[in-house]
């Protein structure tokens, strides 16, 4: 797959002498969800600048769609749509003029039709002659990705889409997201709602500290460094562990009635028949189980710890 974004050995220090980035490679690909994740400070939001056109690096390049941003800021800037976090729209104007004109900044020609099926596409089209400032922030924040987007971008950043949003309009928002995806559109997305991330990217990018610690597939991310267990709910509580158990990752929980068998997915080989069959022969046995994978916020939180 084509690389929408290629950033390579990108780094940045303010005047202050601080260093916010430090030698950045990443490609993020033309038609995916990438979902970058990282504490505050970490650098997310100076290495979207740059890639946005809005600061400069210090060093290192940054193509979009093959236009570097330096040398050929005005292509690579019109490929970019850009939703901010905070909400920066004329309280005054109404849906339709502020989308419309974010279009003739790009200079754009006027194309009401397109501006109507992006409000429509978004669920705003009945708010279209709603002043913003008598708008939810769910659809305030649905206005923002409709100025992003009238200029027919084929990348869109999104700086913590939902924040400020209630669950049920953060679930509505993913499904706008999805959406512009399965049309084609690139999706950058920040956040610290790690389920967001969990639920929406195809890709995850962790940073810490200006360094860019991981990239990786979502599933493949999950399946490396997630860890399972296996809950047995016994039929009759032990009050210890038989010795003969002594090999196995086991702990009693739940006063002896639940035994917990803790593995990671990569290095298990049989281990959990071989753990039934030596149930088996000592005579215990259980009336259920069920087994739990780690979440992605365990996986990050390990990550940037072990960092």
């Amino acid at each position: 797959m084509p690389a929408a974004i290629s950033v390579t050995d990108l780094s940045k220090t303010y005047a202050s002498g601080f260093q916010a980035l430090k030698s950045i490679n990443l490609e993020i690909r033309a038609g995916e969800i990438f979902a970058l994740l990282g504490p505050n400070g970490a650098g997310k939001t100076t290495l979207i600048s740059i890639i946005c056109g809005l600061v400069n690096p210090s060093e290192g390049q940054v193509l979009v769609d093959g236009h570097d941003i330096l040398t050929d800021a005005r292509a690579a800037r019109t490929k970019i749509g850009l939703v901010p976090q905070e909400l920066k729209t004329d309280a005054f104007e109404t849906v339709w003029a502020t989308v419309n004109f974010s279009r003739g900044l790009f200079g754009k020609p006027k194309n009401n039709a397109l501006i109507e099926k992006l409000l429509k596409d978004l669920s705003l089209l009945e708010k279209r002659s709603s002043k913003i400032m008598t708008l939810s922030g769910g659809m305030k924040r649905r206005v923002m990705i409709a100025k992003a987007l009238s200029h027919e971008p084929t990348i869109l950043f999104l700086d913590e889409p939902t924040a400020g949003v209630d669950v049920e309009l953060r679930r509505d928002m993913w499904q706008v997201v999805r959406g512009l995806r399965d049309a084609g559109v690139t999706i950058i997305l920040t956040t610290h709602y790690i389920e967001e991330a969990e639920e929406m990217a195809d890709r995850i990018g962790v940073i810490s500290k200006g360094e860019l610690i991981l990239v990786e597939n979502k599933v493949d991310l999950m399946t490396k460094l997630g860890k399972k267990q296996l809950t047995l709910q016994l039929s009759a509580p032990l009050d210890h562990l038989p010795a003969a158990l002594g090999d196995y990752p086991l702990e009693l929980t739940k006063g002896g009635d639940e035994l917990v068998y803790t593995y990671d997915i990569r290095e298990e080989r049989g281990g959990i028949a071989g753990l039934l069959k030596s149930l088996e022969a000592l005579g215990i046995e259980f009336k259920d189980l069920h087994t739990d994978q780690s979440s992605l916020e365990e996986i990050f939180v390990s990550l940037v710890k072990d960092q």
